[in-house]
């Protein structure tokens, strides 16, 4: 079905209210497609499609809903619904909606649910935010290490309708701690009679549930891993992480960065959302940066316009400074992308190590870089300006220390960063641009003194 038939549908069933033929396009559509189609109905009619669902497709189409919409729609939805969206939801999902209730939501929900889901939520709920414990879920199948393969074959039958992933099994002893993994595949080739530990991977790799939980995703992506174990501060495993949540935690942080990279985002303050951020935050952040960025802005315009003298003296030079100190910044720009991205590949650690095999890689590339530009905006310079020798190598030399400092400090700052605790993004680009600027009037008319001195001498004398 095409998105203006499934348009139709959902429009037409709005309506109609057919429980029948909602429930079939419900099992027949994808959940994403069938949210994206529901965005086009008000509050009180998507409720009440919602409402004609039974409470386990509910809950599996619910889970796939925006979170701010998923708040809209609680809110109308009577109290008996919001129990059973708590009972059969994921475990994680129902945990990060239920840290959004307001105090006295939580209150009145609580007493609803039965031990098992109430002790559940109020685990997961307990991480942090950021943490993995806060993406964690509990529905994962768990074996005994004395559990006959053909009796874990049954157990698993038995349980996996309520679990989120059963390519993975996890062997946990007495205690809850976990021993190993077994593979779906290895257990339906495996003897009958064999047992789980004779079969279990030993030492798998887990997340701790206090770690970030950009930790989490990392560890999935390179050992490429359907789900990982999260183990507590007790060593005791308390649920997973699987790689859908993991594309989720990728997919935001790179919005993140890209937000922080461009300067949208106070060290260690909270990200815009342009749609959704009220006009005080969307003022206070934007303007933090701006602030600071206007204080180098006058240093820069100060110092050039103390060098009154020697643009009196040669007021070609005043042409080439925008291009000079740009080009620094654009290069640092450049260099910070390319190690804030090796950073979160988690290629580059804060190592010195990793400092020093950075700089040997950038220096050159970036000499290289500022021949080339030096050797192309002298030779524009001077068919463009008919400009003289002197001014000539004021500004092949400007351009070449420009390019290359701009390299090596955008590729240092992001360590800069991550050694004082903040984001590589947060502070990078915002100060590059800023910290060029200034460098590069500085180099800019250190060479014009040493190269077009004797013209202040002679207007001197």
């Amino acid at each position: 079905m095409n998105r203006e038939d499934l348009l139709f549908s959902v429009r037409t069933l709005a309506h109609s209210l057919d429980a029948a033929s909602f429930a079939s396009l419900a099992t027949h559509t994808h959940s994403s497609d069938l949210v994206e189609a529901l965005d086009v109905l008000n509050t009180a009619e998507t409720v009440s499609l919602l409402l004609i669902l039974a409470p386990l497709a509910r809950a599996e189409l619910f889970a796939h809903i925006p979170e701010k919409r998923q708040d809209t729609l609680l809110r109308a939805m009577p109290r008996e619904a919001v129990v059973e969206l708590f009972e059969r939801m994921p475990s994680d999902d129902r945990a990060d909606l239920y840290n959004r209730l307001s105090e006295r939501a939580k209150q009145k929900l609580l007493p609803a649910l039965a031990k098992v889901e109430r002790d559940d939520i109020i685990k997961l709920a307990a991480y942090p935010d950021g943490t993995v414990g806060s993406v964690t879920t509990s529905d994962y199948v768990r074996v005994s290490p004395e559990m006959a393969v053909a009796c874990a074959l049954e157990h698993i039958r038995a349980t996996a309708p309520d679990k989120e992933t059963i390519y993975v099994i996890y062997v946990l002893d007495q205690e809850q701690r976990l021993s190993g993994t077994v593979s779906l595949r290895d257990l339906v080739l495996a003897d009958a009679n064999a047992t789980i530990g004779e079969i279990m991977r030993s030492s798998p790799v887990f997340a701790r549930a206090q770690w970030p939980r950009e930790q989490a995703a990392e560890l999935i992506r390179h050992y490429d891993l359907l789900a990982l174990p999260v183990i507590n501060g007790g060593e005791r495993m308390i649920g997973i992480v699987t790689v859908d949540d993991a594309m989720d935690i990728e997919k935001e942080q790179d919005a993140t960065q890209l937000a922080r990279f461009g300067g949208t985002a106070v060290l260690g303050g909270p990200d815009l959302d342009v749609i959704a951020s009220p006009f005080k935050q969307m003022f206070s952040v934007r303007v933090f940066w701006l602030v600071i960025l206007t204080f180098f802005g006058i240093l820069t315009s100060t110092f050039v316009a103390a060098q009154e003298e020697i643009l009196t003296q040669a007021i070609v030079l005043a042409a080439f400074i925008a291009p000079i100190v740009d080009m620094g910044g654009n290069t640092g720009s450049q260099s910070a992308t390319l190690v804030i991205r090796a950073m979160t590949l988690g290629e580059l650690r804060l190592t010195w190590r990793d400092v020093w095999l950075i700089i040997k890689r950038e220096l050159p590339v970036a000499a290289a870089l500022g021949g080339v530009i030096a050797l192309l905006e002298v030779i524009l310079a001077f068919f463009a300006k008919g400009v003289g020798f002197d001014v000539l190598m004021v500004v092949g030399f400007s351009m070449l220390i420009c390019t290359v400092l701009g390299g090596v400090i955008g590729a240092l700052l992001p360590f800069l960063a991550r050694r004082i605790g903040t984001d590589p993004a947060t502070l990078s680009s915002p100060l590059i641009t800023s910290i060029m600027d200034l460098l590069g009037v500085f180099i800019y008319f250190g060479f014009a003194y040493a190269f077009l001195g004797d013209l202040l001498t002679q207007a001197a004398g």
